[in-house]
């Protein structure tokens, strides 16, 4: 008896999940320097973060990250086959 493999082509969406919320954050970009302003719920939270760090440091470039959640689903439901 042989083994023997079936493919098929299921279509997919990606979304964004709302009640996985998204977080900013912000990374000091200046060499030596390891300081992040840590997950904020909101974009204005972690620029105020990059204001008061270069306030204090004069570092003045950050990397920006948005972090969100993305749910796949089927896009088409599946048909069961009957044999």
């Amino acid at each position: 008896m042989s083994t023997r493999a079936v493919y098929r082509f299921v279509d997919h969406t990606i979304r964004h999940e709302p009640e996985g919320g998204v977080t900013f954050e912000a990374f000091c970009a200046t060499p030596g320097c390891d300081e992040e302003s840590g997950p904020q719920e909101d974009q204005e939270a972690a620029q105020k973060w990059c204001l008061r760090h270069t306030g204090r440091t004069g570092h003045d470039l950050f990397r920006r990250v948005v972090t969100d959640h993305a749910r796949v689903t089927r896009a088409e439901p599946l048909h069961s086959e009957q044999s």
